[in-house]
């Protein structure tokens, strides 16, 4: 006799697989070849072994980079990255979330690692910006306490209704708080793409432009992998959060790792626009004036 399932069955049936396809959906895991496309690069941007390892490189006629199927809007983003060896001088590894490329208009938000390279035994710099609504200038830098071209390690990008926050190895380096109610502009309406890229900058990247590009050195290359995102996931004009989206949609440094942060500033901080009176004769931004309060 064939089997018999009553409407009900059948139809709580079909919202659970929808209800599995929308987690998987907001929770990506792992797979370059699934969770990404390559967007430039000409064969520059290889994916290997079986989609866990993702690699771009740079030559003098191109760089390359990569783009995340999904758009997110809000999210906790953890990539593992191995930067380009040696004299990396002119070179940036970019590693971002924003708006699709090809929409940018005027009021675009973004949230940027960049990885500024350098000549061989100077350290790289890690450079953080956030751009609100087209407008960035909120730029702070960093040294690293290790080597990051000798080993992979993990940059997360904490994205939620009330913070942004860089980290790296699980330590926060910058927290970038929402102060919408003392009119600072917050990410918080468009959906954005998680993208990478491997490129010349040799104009400003080391040392303002100073030291230039050795394409000697060429191709060079940048490895990722790891990559993990609980987050929200826009599709069809809604947002679909991931099952564990209480443990990050409201998440906030506690005392421990306030004081990891602390350390990190007052030791590897090497550029704060929060410090920069020079570049702000009319008065710092309003965030800085309530960095510490808040």
């Amino acid at each position: 006799m064939a089997a018999f399932h009553s409407p009900s069955t059948a139809s709580f049936g079909m919202v659970l697989l929808l209800l599995i396809g929308f987690s998987m959906a907001a929770f990506a895991y792992g797979n370059f070849y699934h969770n990404f496309d390559v967007v430039w690069g000409d064969g520059r941007a290889v994916i290997q072994e079986g989609g866990d390892l993702l690699t771009l490189s740079l030559d003098k006629i191109s760089g390359s980079g990569f783009q995340s199927k999904d758009e997110y809007l809000y999210g906790k983003i953890d990539m593992q990255l191995k930067l380009v060896p040696g004299n990396s001088a002119g070179t940036v590894t970019a590693y971002y979330v924003s708006l699709q490329l090809s929409s940018k208009g005027e009021a675009w938000d973004e949230i940027d690692f960049e990885f500024l390279g350098n000549l061989s035994g100077q350290p790289y710099i890690l450079h953080t910006n956030v751009f609100c609504q087209g407008k960035g200038n909120r730029e702070q830098q960093f040294y690293l306490w290790f080597d990051p071209t000798a080993d992979f390690h993990t940059y997360s990008i904490l994205w939620n209704p009330e913070r942004i926050v860089f980290s790296v190895d699980g330590i926060p380096i910058r927290e970038f708080k929402n102060l919408e109610f003392l009119g600072v502009p917050f990410p918080k309406n468009q959906k954005m793409r998680l993208y990478s890229t491997l490129w010349n900058a040799d104009d400003w990247a080391t040392r303002g432009g100073l030291v230039k590009t050795d394409w000697s050195q060429a191709p060079f290359k940048a490895s990722y992998r790891n990559f993990n995102a609980d987050a929200c996931v826009w599709s069809s004009g809604s947002s679909y959060c991931s099952s564990n989206k209480n443990a990050w949609f409201w998440e906030e440094l506690n005392f421990a790792k306030k004081g990891q942060m602390k350390w990190v500033q007052n030791n590897y901080m090497v550029y704060n626009y929060c410090e920069d009176t020079k570049r702000f004769p009319q008065g710092l931004p309003t965030e800085c004036t309530f960095a510490g309060i808040l």
